[in-house]
């Protein structure tokens, strides 16, 4: 027989492993198993009963659309090749910079150094 008191979960939830018992049954489960493996379904796919509280961050929608918005707007610049807010040139990986500066058509990128080319950016800036 399962544990725990069922009190918690929603009518919907205990209608489902009402129909998963039923179906456990039909295939000649015992009921105690068919029963134990439909609540163990149940939580599996919705994660248990009701929960109140928590620490589940608490935003509106709009303040929820916002945070998309802006986070959107950071990859979309990243992808540009746009510095991240208060990053300088000598914070970047030579790597990074040569992205830039092939992203800007930088001439003789190929063999310049990292302090050769963080002067190259900010020439062509």
């Amino acid at each position: 027989m399962p544990r725990g008191d069922k009190d918690k979960y929603t009518d919907k939830q205990k209608r489902k492993a009402e129909h998963i018992e039923e179906s456990y049954e039909a295939k000649g489960v015992s009921k105690d198993e068919a029963e134990s493996r439909a609540w163990a379904t149940v939580n599996k796919q919705s994660g248990g009963g009701e929960r109140k509280g928590g620490s589940g961050q608490k935003k509106s929608p709009q303040a929820k659309q916002k945070s998309r918005e802006s986070s959107a707007k950071r990859a979309a610049a990243t992808r540009r090749g746009v510095p991240r807010p208060g990053q300088q040139l000598e914070d970047m990986t030579k790597t990074e910079l040569m992205d830039r500066a092939r992203k800007q058509h930088i001439p003789g990128r190929s063999t310049m150094r990292k302090a050769e080319l963080i002067d190259a950016l900010r020439r062509a800036a």
